[in-house]
């Protein structure tokens, strides 16, 4: 491997480990941020350098086109739009085998969102009980289908008594449900556990708000 300074190989492994982590490159100005560049001008001659001895490539004229030469490369996966999370009606979710043919749409999310995920939908926010969860109306959010449930998972639920669903984090405490919003202006629900069904998880988010 060619021998790089202690501040290229910071921005190296900055980049290694962002692109893991999120499934895209970092910008330039984040490589300055977490690497503790003053200049993104400083970045850009740290990075010519790195893509001069071999180690990473460079899109022109692209943001977050930084790649990093000899790592496999993910593809996108598409997983179908299957609805809305909206008060009043429960979130219908198809077989398997029907998703396709019941999507609104299909749409592309980041690799680390879907890598070692199977069964994934998704679903469009309506509502902002979730917004200091960083979920806010309009937003779409990828979804498992709900296996084993952890306390803090933010959750699809579907209140039975109620025939609403609501999008909240789960905390199981003895023979009650509490369903937390992230929206300090909103109070947690309680539910008796046999109010509660259990919709899917959220594990990822496409921030279509602004």
């Amino acid at each position: 491997m060619p021998r790089t300074t202690n501040t290229r190989a910071a921005i190296l492994d900055f980049i290694k480990t962002f692109r893991r982590n999120n499934g895209y490159s970092p910008s330039v100005r984040e490589v300055a941020q977490h690497c503790g560049v003053k200049s993104p001008s400083v970045v850009q001659y740290h990075l010519n350098h790195l893509e001069q001895a071999g180690l990473i490539t460079k899109g022109k004229d692209r943001s977050r086109s930084l790649g990093i030469v000899g790592e496999k490369e993910d593809v996108a996966s598409r997983v179908p739009l299957l609805g809305v999370i909206a008060a009043g009606q429960p979130i219908w979710v198809p077989s398997v085998d029907r998703w396709s043919a019941e999507a609104e749409s299909m749409i592309e999310i980041p690799p680390a969102i879907g890598r070692g995920k199977r069964d994934l939908y998704a679903l469009r926010v309506r509502g902002n009980s979730m917004v200091d969860a960083m979920i806010a109306d309009g937003d779409i959010v990828i979804m498992e289908q709900a296996g084993s449930i952890n306390n803090g998972d933010v959750v699809a639920c579907w209140l039975k008594n109620e025939q609403e669903v609501t999008l909240k984090k789960i905390y199981f405490e003895n023979e009650q449900v509490r369903l937390q919003p992230c929206n300090p202006y909103m109070l947690p629900m309680y539910h008796d556990r046999e109010n509660i069904s259990v919709q899917g998880r959220v594990v990822g988010v496409l921030r279509i708000s602004s």
